[in-house]
């Protein structure tokens, strides 16, 4: 080992053993790694996740949590997925591993490989789905689309200019499935509760690049917010994993200006200007995470690549729903009561989990993935009435039609 992996690893033990604490004394005791791709307290995805692991360590005796944050080519340029994991498994003893992001899935499948009694996690990923997943690894993800037409609704009952802004992080299927869910959203209120033609609607879609702002590689999502503001739109909806588009609303709006903004991920991100904020779709990945340690534990995990539903009954309980919606202080009661009645619909058709069992099954709705939908460039997506398969919807070639915005990075 050279002097400079020594010194790399030497920085990965401490940082561990900060993040989890000392061993439990006495007792049974099972040890999960989290691997963050951004700061633990971000107010955003990676917060999410990180309280996620404590409400498990809450609801299963034994259970620790050790974890690494900020895993990114800009804040640990010379640490690998592969280092972290050995330091988990090796040092701190860990049985599972929680790979909290995309950006980790091509790594997560080699070290799955080299880890076979270790199980693995890979949030938002599909191995487990086409079967290139070695048999200790399987995926899971939240739902967000449901809650994605949600924010777009929340949006579109409140814009006054006819112009809404979508700040996006990378350009992939999933971040294209997600931003067109919310214009799908904004397009149905703005028709049906506004009484407004959707085509007059202007939904734009600026990807900043990144998850989050890495100076000097991304699109600074601040100087963005403002700009989309500047332009004429009114709301601004973030899919970032961080909430500059509701901290720029918030300074906006204490400068007299008619705005507002739908952070995303958190369910606590609305606090960072509250006046402003609409509401928030987020993720409670809880219940998941203690059903996964759980089985590890018990020995009954299987394989598996689930696609979590919310629980429509109360989107705000956070013992049951891994996807969550919760009401901003802007909106008017009078916007308040045409959501719950726009969520009372889509809890109609909601169904549960997809699953790689069930992804192709006739009649599996994600709610308002229903044609006539074309893609961006024209090509038809969905006939009059007919239900866009969710393998179709995960796997999302372009933005949809009537949205502005590059639909590849290319």
């Amino acid at each position: 080992m050279t002097r400079r992996s020594l010194v790399i690893l030497v920085l990965l033990v401490a940082m561990l053993v900060t993040a989890s604490g000392s061993f439990a004394q006495g007792g049974e005791e099972f040890v999960f790694g989290m691997i963050l791709v951004g700061p633990h307290n971000d107010h955003g995805w990676s917060e999410a996740h990180y309280t996620a692991g404590q409400y498990v360590e809450e609801m299963i005796p034994g259970a620790r949590m050790v974890y690494l944050e900020s895993l990114n080519a800009a804040d640990r340029p010379e640490t690998t997925l592969e280092q972290v994991v050995e330091d988990m498994v090796s040092l701190e003893g860990a049985k599972l591993i929680l790979t909290t992001s995309d950006e980790f899935e091509e790594d997560t499948l080699a070290v799955a490989a080299k880890y076979p009694d270790v199980t693995f996690i890979n949030v938002s990923g599909d191995d487990a789905l086409t079967g290139d997943a070695p048999s200790n690894l399987g995926n899971v993800m939240g739902a967000m689309e449901w809650g994605k037409e949600i924010a777009g609704c929340a949006a579109a009952l409140a814009t006054e200019t006819g112009s809404i802004g979508y700040l996006g992080p990378l350009i992939n299927a999933e971040t294209r499935r997600l931003a067109s869910s919310v214009y799908l959203g904004a397009r149905y209120c703005y028709e049906n509760y506004r009484g407004m033609d959707p085509a007059d609607l202007t939904f734009t879609v600026t990807w900043i690049g990144f998850w989050f702002n890495i100076p000097g590689v991304t699109l600074d999502p601040t100087e963005q917010s403002n700009l989309f503001f500047d332009q004429g739109a009114d709301v601004v909806i973030s899919g970032i994993d961080t909430t500059e588009a509701v901290v720029v609303a918030g300074e906006r709006a204490a400068r007299g200006q008619a705005v507002w903004a739908i952070p995303y991920d958190y369910a606590g991100a609305c606090a960072e200007a509250p006046e402003v904020c609409l509401g928030v779709p987020y993720f409670n990945w809880g219940p998941s995470y203690v059903q996964i340690v759980q089985s590890v534990m018990d020995g009954t995990w299987e394989q598996g690549w689930a696609w979590t539903a919310p629980y429509w009954e109360d989107l705000t309980d956070n013992s049951k729903t891994p996807v969550g919606w919760v009401n901003g202080e802007a909106l008017s009661p009078e916007q308040a009561a045409q959501l719950d009645e726009f969520i009372a619909m889509l809890a109609e058709s909601g169904t549960g989990d997809i699953t790689a069992d069930n992804i192709d099954d006739e009649g599996l709705s994600l709610g308002l993935w229903v044609g006539p939908l074309n893609l961006q460039d024209g090509t038809p997506l969905a006939a009059e009435g007919e239900i866009v398969p969710p393998r179709s919807v995960w796997y999302l070639e372009q933005l949809l039609e009537g949205m502005t915005g590059d639909s590849s990075a290319q």
